[in-house]
């Protein structure tokens, strides 16, 4: 058992004496962590050993746009969470926000996987190597793979409820008034959205995905593909039901 297991462990056993489970309203075994700073318009990042070699080979794998994007959803996740009194580990949640789009870097230029399951199959990777818990590193697997379909994430755990949270208010402005403007301005500048962002960000989606292109379908990824590739088209899947062989008797 390594040392973090029995810290995690340890915490848990004292929160359950003291009358706290340790537990997220999902059931998903968070530890009872709540590292953000109150008083601040932002959210600071984690400085420990496991989130500088995050930030060091992310930063390595992404560009400039797609590694600053990543910090932002840390951001806006964890003044999320703050605001919803959640319980999660910000030095997890920033390891799940910076690996979420990992899967479109160029190392996975000729995967036919989902890109949220490359980044997931990374991250959990990732945690499994510097001693992270298989629970733990699970659930920020679930966390990853899960970010971009809309209505699961909620329901798992805190966690991969904010990367979702964050990832959507990032790309969409989702929430985006459930933020204060102190908070946005905080984020901005620490990290600026720039001007151009929307169209960057579809190029860096269709460059990844167009060899791929199936790993799309059902999901809001396959506008992205329609917009950039007249030829693309979306399945259509009550036409699929319409004409399956068990519908026309063959």
């Amino acid at each position: 058992m390594n040392i973090r297991t029995i810290v995690v462990a340890t915490c848990a056993t004292l929160a359950a004496f003291a009358g706290l489970t340790g537990l997220s309203q999902e059931g998903q075994a968070d530890p009872l962590q709540t590292n953000v700073n109150a008083s601040s318009p932002g959210a600071d990042i984690p400085d420990t050993e496991l989130t500088r070699e995050a930030t060091r080979l992310v930063r390595e794998a992404e560009g400039t746009l797609l590694f600053e994007h990543s910090v932002r959803v840390y951001q806006w996740a964890a003044l999320a969470g703050r605001r919803k009194g959640l319980t999660f580990d910000p030095e997890l949640l920033y390891v799940a926000a910076l690996f979420h789009d990992f899967g479109l870097t160029s190392r996975y230029g000729h995967s036919h996987l989902r890109f949220e399951v490359d980044g997931a199959n990374a991250a959990r990777d990732f945690l499994r190597s510097h001693g992270v818990s298989a629970d733990s590193s699970e659930n920020i697997w679930l966390a990853i793979a899960l970010h971009t379909t809309n209505g699961i994430s909620v329901n798992l755990s805190p966690t991969a409820a904010l990367v979702a949270e964050g990832a959507n208010m990032d790309l969409v402005g989702a929430g985006y008034d459930d933020f204060t403007s102190a908070e946005r301005n905080a984020v901005e500048a620490a990290h600026s959205h720039p001007p151009q962002f929307a169209d960057a960000f579809m190029q860096i989606l269709y460059n990844s995905l167009e060899h791929r292109p199936e790993t799309t379908q059902g999901t809001g990824l396959a506008d992205i593909m329609a917009y950039k590739d007249p030829a693309f088209r979306r399945r259509d899947f009550s036409n699929l039901m319409r004409n399956s062989k068990w519908a026309v008797g063959e």
